[in-house]
């Protein structure tokens, strides 16, 4: 549990990064290819400031990932990631005004209740798994690679 602060960031940057491109998205309008140069127009997209933005944002994101991975268990830390749907899905409705309807918030209700669930299982520490990992496997790891 004492890395669920980085936890909670890389959600926070992942849906914030979500939110990013969305309103990038919005400022370019509909997308059509028809009569461009795809390269040119992906690098249009890629280099308009929001979505250039949301993608940095991803990137942080991921490095923040890629740490709290080295502390706790995949089994753990990953499905925390679910609630970047529940912040996007609610920031969704307020700042895009997307519908947010009874099958949504009862599914937002279910992620919830399943993040509680996989919080109270606490996070094993990827130090302590890896001290008390058996020699079968060891050697199967070795064999990997």
């Amino acid at each position: 549990m004492k890395y669920i602060g980085f936890i909670l960031f890389t959600v926070l940057t992942n849906a914030a990064a979500q939110l990013m491109l969305k309103y990038g998205m919005m400022q370019l309008g509909p997308l059509s290819f028809a009569g461009l140069n795809p390269i040119l127009k992906i690098l249009e997209i890629v280099f308009s400031p929001w979505v250039f933005l949301g993608l940095s944002t991803f990137v942080i994101s991921m490095a923040s990932h890629l740490y709290v991975l080295s502390k706790v268990e995949l089994s753990f830390a990953y499905p925390f990631l679910s609630l970047a749907y529940v912040a996007v899905a609610a920031c969704a409705y307020f700042m895009f005004r997307e519908e947010l309807n009874a099958f949504r918030i009862a599914g937002i209700g279910f992620i919830c209740i399943g993040t509680v669930l996989i919080a109270q299982s606490g996070g094993c520490d990827a130090e302590t798994t890896a001290t008390t990992t058996t020699p079968e496997t060891v050697k199967t790891s070795e064999l990997a690679r």
